[in-house]
């Protein structure tokens, strides 16, 4: 019988586990190998050989298995009580078996009806149990197909989810659509399953999905399109094939609707400031477009364009407002002057229908937003205040002292990902404000701006040197760059502002200038270069997680008050690593929420989530949640049922959301995230490593993103070699999109 598993790949199947037999009694043995689907309590036949572990000792390599039921009533109750069956827990299943005894588990096949012969166990409960267990009857047959194959567990879950009953015509049909249609399944995995099953590498079929699964890489990497030949280069490298085969399936593609092609102009080069864009864009080129993204861009750019010509004005008041007497009004009611830049944006945004204000930290965005806001209600607008993440919506309304919401709690998306409010069912609002614009890509942009009304106005309020949005497209940038959007700069650092560690050194870095390391309350730096021989032995990343997790734990509560979960944020340029998130999260984890006997937890793979742990949504799931959860919402896990086989997460934005187990490869911890996942998002206190070991990640607008994530505290851990890179290093080359060349050709 499986009775622990102590370590599993999701993503392989490899698995270590613990196992007891009849002849062992007591002592449980270690098996290793694939055991594809396997759950504790079930009995399984193992076949394979012994070996000896030079560190683990005796171990029984599987080769291959097979579940078998249980026959002893000691094995049918824990069988049934290890949560295998949705609905059963350990109670349950020992009522069950002494109702039934050894005939439960032919009663639950064959008459599932009288389970309700069980006390605590009525109608509802009993069918939940009989599709359950005939669910996982359908599973095991699907793994056993895809384990031919070469299909982990997880992946084969998640085929299963997605297809039902048709798995395995769908995979034997057309394995590629898995690519597209299965989220965590890859191109490469499609190809290998298309691989196993005798489709040739020069079908027609896996070229063109090759070069769609090339230009999804693209989107994920933040591009709208591809030129061509770029398409075709990096696709022929993804394919191992010549070139010039790709071309015609390029043809096929566009004549199919599953690309689309048109001549464009091209981006300017690598590392350019945001200034520079504003000299033109580069040369024409052909590009490649997946179609959801051709179509947000164009209908983006076209619909910021009908904004702005619209003859409709819904605040018709300040087409003619005394500006001065306004201003006046709104200092005797803060107390504070508006600069000339900040009359300049309040004056742009209520009186022009769309309008863009950028600037630093300590610059007085947030002042400005107030007071347009403010100006707004007293002249009786209906207002609408989003961002795009709960953190940031929730600063947005303490801010303004005015309701404000997540961008998709405003559309109310629904399960399918389409929005409630769109073109022909405007929302209701005189006077839309998005906060933390930089982090809006295309298809979210295209979402909202379709819902504004004709005549509304739209400020989009967002700092351009911060990092780009995770998903695809570059939208205040490319505002900024058409210069057919009104737009504010705001520069002037205010003097409160300048005694900011946080602010001076943001600015220091963005301006290609090494940070003052000293001299600040809220600005420290920790050295882990090695200051001896024998610390030169230690790997830096290492020795910099060390100091981290010192610094969380203890350093800054005890110094600050701070709380280790609910107020410290790491931020990591990079996931991978000893000093990375993944390495990060574990070793936080088990400093701040450990494993306790009375402490409920599941593992999923090669991640252990317990109550209390912090974690975060890894992908747009519009399924979930009142109007979906979306990629880099946090939460803490509030409950977990191993008879229910779900966990819940309270998010950021106080909703409870279930997740069944299945459903965990959505999920990561988040005591350490990336700095692109901090996007949008703010922190009491921000702790940041940086290491050599992150060399190519180490960017000037990543540590100015990370830097300016933190209110009152930022804590850097690293080398200074790593630092310099940061800071003289320029953002990355400029991404593949068209939006400013389209508002320059339309306006």
């Amino acid at each position: 019988m499986l009775e622990r598993v102590v370590y599993e790949n999701t993503d392989t199947g490899f698995t270590i586990a613990r196992v007891s037999t009849q002849r062992s009694g007591p002592e449980l043995l270690t098996v290793v190998g694939s055991l594809l689907g396997a759950q504790v309590g079930e009995c399984l036949r193992l076949t394979g050989h012994w070996s000896r572990h030079p560190k683990y000792g005796r171990q029984f390599l599987v080769h291959s298995f097979t579940s078998v039921l249980p026959a002893t009533i000691q094995g049918i109750r824990r069988y049934l009580g290890s949560g295998l069956i949705k609905g059963i827990g350990p109670m349950i299943a020992e009522r069950m078996v002494a109702h039934f005894g050894a005939e439960i588990l032919r009663i639950i096949e064959e008459q599932p009806s009288r389970l309700s012969e069980v006390r605590g166990l009525g109608p509802k409960r009993t069918t939940r149990i009989a599709e359950a267990w005939a669910e996982q009857k359908a599973i095991k047959e699907v793994m056993v197909f895809l384990a031919g194959i070469g299909v982990s567990t997880s992946l084969a879950a998640r085929i299963y989810k997605r297809y039902r009953d048709d798995s395995i015509a769908v995979v034997r049909e057309n394995p590629y659509r898995l690519a597209s249609e299965v989220w965590g399944i890859g191109f490469k995995t499609a190809d290998a399953i298309a691989k196993s099953i005798g489709i040739a590498e020069d079908s027609p079929e896996r070229l063109k999905a090759g070069l769609q699964y090339a230009l999804s890489e693209a989107a994920e990497n933040g591009h709208c399109h591809l030129p061509q030949q770029e398409l075709i280069e990096q696709a022929a490298k993804i394919l191992d094939v010549e070139p010039p085969l790709l071309l015609p399936c390029i043809e096929a593609l566009v004549a199919q609707g599953g690309v689309i092609r048109e001549v464009v102009a091209g981006r300017l080069g690598a590392g350019n400031p945001p200034a520079a864009l504003n000299t033109g864009t580069g040369e024409p080129v052909t590009a490649v477009y997946l179609v959801p993204f051709h179509q947000a861009e164009r209908l983006l750019a076209d619909r910021l364009l009908q904004l702005l010509r619209s003859k409709k004005e819904r605040m018709p008041t300040f087409l003619d407002v005394k500006w001065q007497r306004a201003f006046l009004w709104l200092r005797q009611r803060t107390g504070q002057e508006l600069v000339a830049g900040q009359r300049d944006a309040v004056q742009l945004a209520l009186s022009s229908r769309v309008a863009v204000l950028t600037g630093g930290p300590g610059c007085g965005k947030s002042f400005t937003v107030r007071s347009v806001v403010a100006l707004a209600r007293a002249k009786g607008a209906t207002v609408a205040l989003v961002a795009p993440t709960g953190r940031a919506a929730k600063r947005l309304a303490e801010l303004t002292g005015h309701p404000a919401s997540t961008v998709h709690r405003l559309l109310e998306l629904k399960p399918t990902g389409d929005p409630r409010y769109h073109r022909d069912n405007p929302l209701d609002a005189d006077l839309v404000v998005v906060d933390e614009c930089s982090m809006m890509d295309v298809l979210l942009a295209n979402k909202l701006l379709r819902a504004i009304p004709d005549g509304a106005h739209l400020l989009l309020v967002g700092d351009v040197d911060q990092l780009p949005s995770v998903g695809a497209g570059e939208v205040l940038r490319e505002l900024i760059a058409s210069a057919t959007i009104p737009t504010v700069r705001l520069t002037q650092i205010f003097r409160q502002a300048q005694q900011s560690g946080i602010v001076v050194n943001a600015h220091r870095i963005n301006d290609g200038k090494s940070p003052h390391l000293r001299g600040f309350p809220d600005f420290h730096w920790f050295d882990c270069d090695p200051s001896t021989d024998s610390d030169s032995d230690v790997d830096p990343a290492q020795r910099a997680a060390t100091l981290l997790l010192d610094i969380v734990v203890n350093r800054i509560p005890a110094k600050f008050g701070l709380h280790p979960v609910h107020d410290i944020q790491v931020l990591t340029p990079m996931h991978r690593g000893a000093a990375g998130a993944g390495s990060l999260n574990s070793l936080l984890q088990e400093a701040l929420n450990p494993e306790r006997a009375e402490t409920v937890q599941k593992r999923f793979g090669e991640k252990v989530f317990r109550l209390g742990d912090k974690v975060i949504q890894l992908r747009n799931n519009y399924s979930k949640g009142t109007a979906g959860i979306f990629n880099g919402t946090v939460g803490t896990v509030s409950d977990i049922s191993l008879e229910e086989q779900s966990l819940i997460v309270r998010t950021d934005e106080d909703e409870a959301v279930p997740y069944d187990f299945a459903e965990l490869h959505e999920l990561a911890h988040a005591y350490a995230i990336t700095i692109h996942r901090s996007q949008g998002s703010e922190y009491p206190a921000v702790v940041i490593p940086l290491t050599t070991s992150s060399w190519i990640m180490l960017q000037r607008n990543l540590l100015y993103t990370g830097i300016t994530r933190a209110r009152r505290l930022v804590v850097l851990v690293g080398s200074r070699r790593a630092l310099a890179k940061a800071v003289r290093t320029p953002g990355a080359g400029r991404r593949h999109t068209a939006l400013a060349h389209r508002l320059q050709a339309s306006a």
